[in-house]
């Protein structure tokens, strides 16, 4: 069974707990916090759980905050990580297949649950499709 990794700042915190009750009876969840609506900084979350993908401990990522933007920039700094801002279901069918991210960035202040749920449906059901995109991936990183 398949770990994912969970995050959010107090922008996202009810959509990350959303998506989290969702997801529980499908997936093993490591949620990194945060654990309340009090504000918080984001990448006191963001940085452990990208962490936790990059070094294998979870296989996927799925991180919350008003606009998304925020987490995806912090996750985008660990090695390895591919975090995709999604904001309707295709683009994260596309994110997998042709990006193969590993990470979802959400934006909770412009997305309801339910196309939350929807995206976050797709992605983890998406596998990457390789072959052309490979190459292309494998030219991201500079490391």
């Amino acid at each position: 069974m398949i770990k994912i990794a969970l995050a959010s700042d107090h922008a996202g915190f009810g959509l990350k707990e959303h998506i989290k009750g969702q997801l529980e009876n499908r997936f093993k969840i490591k949620d990194f916090g945060t654990y309340s609506p009090e504000s918080v900084d984001y990448p006191d979350f963001v940085h452990p759980a990208a962490a936790a993908v990059e070094n294998k401990e979870c296989g996927l990522g799925i991180l919350v905050c008003g606009s998304g933007q925020g987490v995806a920039i912090t996750a985008n700094k660990h090695i390895g990580i591919r975090c995709a801002l999604c904001w309707m279901p295709d683009i994260a069918v596309l994110a997998r297949e042709h990006n193969d991210a590993n990470m979802l960035a959400l934006a909770s202040r412009f997305i309801a649950k339910e196309l939350a749920l929807e995206i976050v449906d797709r992605f983890l059901e998406t596998s990457f499709q390789g072959g052309r995109h490979k190459k292309r991936v494998d030219k991201i990183s500079l490391c």
